[in-house]
């Protein structure tokens, strides 16, 4: 878990590889199931909308699935009591992808207009502000993880070798 570009998919897809388990993102396994995009289900229906989907196909996917790597959407530990439903599971053991803003931005700017949640934002500077203030509504939810990693300045199998030493 971690805020968005903080390397929740891309490390989840390496870990496949070395953990011979399979990954799930959980936004695109929404994306999946609903037959539509993330974008389209925040411009058609709004964001509760989108979270209710999330917390529905979260708890399903969690009843259903045998061992995965699975990457959270950046908000999912946020809302509702999502943290605690995760937490409560005695066999998921998980990880907060802890990143600095200026690497968020970093990461994130290019690509702004394929996430809803930043898309409307024009500069990096603009956008920094927002991951920030976003931090820190969402870091007391992301601190309940049973584990931290700092992702700035490490390498994906850096990330990787980290993981796999808290799953071992």
């Amino acid at each position: 878990m971690g805020y968005m570009g903080c390397g929740k998919s891309a490390l989840g897809k390496y870990l496949t590889t070395s953990q011979s388990l399979p990954f799930i993102d959980l936004d695109q396994y929404i994306e999946a199931q609903e037959n539509r995009s993330i974008s389209e289900m925040f411009a058609l229906h709004g964001e509760l909308y989108f979270r209710q989907k999330e917390r529905f196909y979260l708890e399903k996917l969690l009843s259903d699935v045998s061992p995965s790597i699975i990457a959270l959407g950046g908000g999912t530990p946020c809302y509702f009591d999502n943290i605690d439903f995760i937490n409560q599971n005695k066999n998921l053991t998980t990880v907060y992808l802890k990143t600095t803003p200026k690497t968020l931005v970093n990461r994130l700017f290019d690509q702004k207009d394929h996430r809803p949640m930043i898309d409307h934002l024009t500069t990096p500077e603009a956008l920094e502000e927002f991951i920030a203030k976003h931090l820190f509504e969402r870091v007391p939810y992301y601190l309940k993880a049973q584990h931290q990693i700092v992702t700035d300045h490490q390498s994906i199998e850096d990330l990787a070798h980290q993981v796999e030493k808290i799953l071992a």
